[in-house]
């Protein structure tokens, strides 16, 4: 069962063990893994993971760890795809409130699927979605 959507950051920062990641945060991701259930991911986080190892902000790495985490037996995490259906939900996500592309698109794949979104970001979360931090 498909438990939330996670935003690239708190996946990143998740895979790594980061204290940065909230406490309710961790406590969603260990949930889901307990129970057998999924934390989705949009596919654009896999496209902003490279792009943000290209440019150096992240590591090179945390792309191939991530593929690993995915390819993993009974793996917590999923990619959900970027179709006709997240696309027509994002007009309900207020381009003011949440202006960056990648933000918007995992925040309407949340909304779409109908799941809390798992995110720090403040724009996001003063955006009216449900999400955890």
């Amino acid at each position: 069962m498909l438990r939330s959507v996670a935003d690239t950051h708190a996946l990143i920062w998740y895979l790594y063990d980061d204290p940065r990641l909230s406490t309710p945060a961790r406590t969603e991701f260990e949930a889901a893994a307990a129970n057998g259930d999924v934390i989705g991911l949009s596919v654009i986080s896999l496209a902003e993971i490279v792009y943000l190892g290209e440019k150096g902000r992240i590591h090179p790495d945390v792309f191939g760890r991530l593929l690993d985490a995915l390819d993993q037996p009974g793996a917590v995490l999923r990619v959900l795809p970027l179709d006709r259906a997240v696309v027509e939900v994002m007009p309900n996500i207020d381009r003011s409130a949440v202006p960056d592309l990648p933000d918007r698109v995992i925040a309407a794949t949340a909304r779409f699927a109908g799941v809390p979104l798992i995110s720090r970001d403040r724009q996001i979360r003063l955006a009216g979605l449900h999400t955890i931090w």
